[in-house]
């Protein structure tokens, strides 16, 4: 479930303002994205593992306050990340 440093690196890497930024709100949403990418496709194979989808719910619960919270300070930043991700419309 959890992300390979790899990964997450080049995520940092993509979306940080710095080399060792995993703070910034674009980094939080890309790593959360990808986290909730994998659990979409192993609830294709287990729908019935209900805790996970707890944790799944709070996931998209904590990007969405994310993302409003970056399209109220930095709406050039939010509109290029969603496009990046392809999240919203």
């Amino acid at each position: 479930m959890a992300l390979t440093t790899s990964q997450t690196a080049e995520l940092v890497k993509k979306f940080g303002r710095h080399e060792k930024d995993t703070s910034s709100p674009e980094v939080q949403i890309a790593l959360l994205t990808s986290k909730l990418t994998y659990l979409n496709e192993h609830f294709n194979s287990n729908s019935k593992d209900h805790h996970s989808r707890t944790g799944l719910m709070k996931m998209v619960g904590r990007r969405r306050r994310l993302l409003e919270y970056l399209n109220r300070t930095n709406n050039a930043s939010y509109t290029k990340l969603i496009g990046e991700l392809g999240i919203r419309k």
